[in-house]
This record gives C-alpha cells, structure tokens and sequence, in this order.
C-alpha cells in the first residue's frame, strides 16, 4: 500500500483561536461539574496575560492546573458533555489561513493529523468537524464508575509532540516526504524539524526566533490580512 504524505497541524491558537481547553474549563464551570471558584487558580495569571503585563504560558500552565486538580471524581459522561456543548457552539472559531490550508491538503488526499495537548475527549469533537484523520491529545485515566483519577495516561509520551508524530507514521502508514508541518509555540518545534515544509503560524516569541534560525516560513494573520514573512 501506498504511504499518504502527512500534515501535522497544532491545534490551539494554530486552527482554534483559543484554546480548547480553556474554553472546556470555562464550560465545565458554567456547567457545575467544576466548583466556581476553580477560575481562581488561574484568574491572576489570565488579567496579567489580558493586560499584557503577563506571558501566555503562564496562563495556560495556570489553567492546566485548574483542570486536573478538580477533574479527580468528575464522571467522563460530564466531560464529555461539556466538550460537545462547547464545541458545537465554537467550533467555527478558526483562523482562515490555517482552516484553508487544511482544506486544500484534503483535497491533495494528505493525511492531516491533529496533535495537541488539550484532552483528548474534547479534540475527539472538534477535530472531525474540521477534516481531520486522526488526534493525538492528553488522555486522563478512568477509574471505577467511569470517575476521572486525575492522572495522565502515558505522559512521557504526549508531552513530546515529536514521538506522538513517530508513533502516527507508523500506525498509519504514513510518509514524512513532502510532509508539512504548522505551529504556534516553542513546544511544536520538535516536530516542525522533522517536517518536510515546516509553517510556524502566529508564532510566539521564542518559536519566532526558532524559526528565524532554521529559515522556516513565518505566516501571521491579523484580522483579515494574512502576511508572510
């Protein structure tokens, strides 16, 4: 058989523009499944990032913290209501550049594979809405009576975008020859470097000047115009 060329795409702040997970946070509360005053965790480190006086991983490792702490006890049926509710509401909210790129890879017959570190159950529901074969994302352990642990299920892996990769090509039958790959933050590096044509998109700082160094393609989009750079 043969190998489909491949398109890792990021998901949060690369396609959605938010994140997944803190839209689920933001859900789960509104729902009651988390208590109201979970936002506190993460509520300073949201108005610094908002005032810019803050870095946005500080944020989002804030909201991180929020989740798993108060997601041990949490019956899966709860999750994944929430994702689907908020998905379904949000799921539009892309970026045209990256929705855009996506449709057109699928139309070369690409296998587009998703890998993120929002949970698993929400990419489950908002990547198939956006075409894609396959989603890698953090997987949280069930225990008895279908109850969150608050553990991570395999955790040496997910973290290390760039072994998930490895691990698709393989089940999949897949090629890294005029492969593409796009990301936002430093954390997609690892497998921007084993793409053929790798695109950092609305890339933060540190991933920027990555880029800069290995002569990647920087793309941003900014309202209705989309730059190259």
């Amino acid at each position: 058989m043969k190998e489909r060329r491949v398109a890792v795409f990021d998901v949060d702040g690369t396609i959605f523009r938010s994140s997944l997970l803190i839209q689920l946070v933001e859900k789960l509360i509104d729902r009651g499944a988390f208590p109201e005053d979970a936002q506190k965790v993460y509520e300073k480190e949201q108005l610094k990032w908002l005032d810019r006086e803050g870095d946005y991983q500080e944020y989002i490792e804030a909201v991180v913290r929020a989740f798993r702490s108060h997601l041990k006890g949490v019956h899966y049926g709860d999750l994944a209501d929430a994702a689907k509710e908020m998905v379904d509401a949000q799921w539009k909210r892309t970026y045209r550049y990256t929705r855009d790129l996506i449709a057109e890879l699928k139309e070369k017959d690409y296998f587009l594979l998703a890998v993120s570190h929002s949970p698993k159950t929400v990419l489950d529901k908002f990547c198939p809405k956006i075409g894609f074969d396959k989603a890698y994302g953090i997987v949280y352990e069930i225990g008895p009576q279908d109850l969150f642990t608050g553990e991570v299920v395999d955790e040496h892996l997910i973290y290390n975008k760039a072994n998930v990769v490895k691990r698709a090509i393989e089940k999949e039958g897949l090629t890294l020859a005029h492969s593409i790959g796009v990301g936002d933050t430093e954390s997609d590096i690892s497998f921007l470097e084993m793409v053929a044509k790798p695109i950092c998109f609305n890339p933060n700082a540190k991933l920027f000047r990555e880029a800069k160094r290995q002569k990647w393609d920087v793309v941003v989009e900014r309202k209705d115009v989309i730059y190259k750079l």
